[in-house]
């Protein structure tokens, strides 16, 4: 498939396929339109050509079974609502943004609806700050909380877009663990775009590389490799695994800006990554 945006051709050439219950990153640098991906799995942006089907169906229309949590927003500190009423608004939030009445809540479905709510807070492991306003939670406390929002109405496919941006090493860590987990155990198909493989590698299935140069689809060992990087971005790329198997990417004559420590500082090639 082949994708448009203002006349430029983003990229062209995706061929794909995720199957139930698998974990799949959309792996490339800045700018390549790793989250125009997700535009289209969502219906939201039209293909120039080829087809896409999700679960099945055109895209667009099966959304309904889709839980989708978008590039990371900042919670204002003073912001008093609650991480449970945050997790409610995916299930009735559609209600013009005002949850269900508390007086529904007290029917057989509402009662459902409650149990279900706290199932997928403690799924999330966030049921002890849960009843916390969501801006006195912390980064990774916040992130659960909005996964649990995605997955409240029961999803068959997760789409995450950098989920794991601007959390410290060991929240990615421990979020990387928490989808992986969902994935395999709730059989939930897993999309999520990611700038640095690293905190996600030991769990994926499937990779899709998207460079200037075109796209490449696969498991990781097939396409996180020095000869698929280097067709991709054509030029020389060398990967390379580090002592804690984490892999270093390494161009000419500037290395590309992914599979790296965000907070790590990469210089010309024949430098080492050092810690800024």
């Amino acid at each position: 498939m082949e994708v448009r945006v203002g006349g430029r051709t983003l990229w062209s050439g995706a061929d794909l396929t995720v199957g139930a219950g698998e974990f799949m990153a959309v792996l490339g640098p800045n700018g390549v339109g790793k989250s125009t991906l997700i535009k289209v799995l969502l219906g939201l942006l039209p293909v120039a050509s080829g087809t896409v089907r999700v679960l099945g169906q055109q895209p667009g229309h099966a959304n309904h079974q889709i839980g989708y949590l978008p590039q990371r927003r900042s919670f204002d500190a003073s912001l008093r609502i609650r991480g449970i009423d945050v997790v409610r608004l995916g299930l009735d939030g559609d209600r013009w943004g005002v949850p269900l009445p508390l007086a529904k809540r007290f029917t057989e479905r509402g009662r459902q609806a409650e149990r279900h709510l706290r199932d997928v807070i403690d799924l999330v492991g966030a049921s002890s700050y849960a009843h916390r306003p969501i801006g006195e939670c912390s980064g990774g406390e916040q992130q659960r909380l909005l996964i649990a929002q995605a997955l409240v109405r029961h999803p068959e496919l997760l789409l995450l877009d950098e989920p794991l941006d601007s959390l410290d090493l060991p929240n990615q860590a421990a979020a990387a663990a928490l989808i992986s987990r969902i994935c395999k155990e709730e059989g939930v198909t897993v999309v999520m775009v990611a700038h640095d493989v690293n905190p996600i590698l030991a769990h994926l299935d499937r990779v899709v590389y998207i460079s200037a140069g075109g796209t490449a689809s696969g498991t990781p060992a097939e396409v996180i490799t020095s000869e698929t990087l280097s067709r991709l971005y054509q030029t020389p790329i060398e990967v390379l695994t580090a002592s804690d198997g984490r892999l270093v990417v390494v161009g000419q004559p500037e290395p590309p800006a992914l599979h790296t420590d965000r907070h790590a500082a990469i210089r010309h090639t024949g430098d080492v990554l050092g810690e800024s």
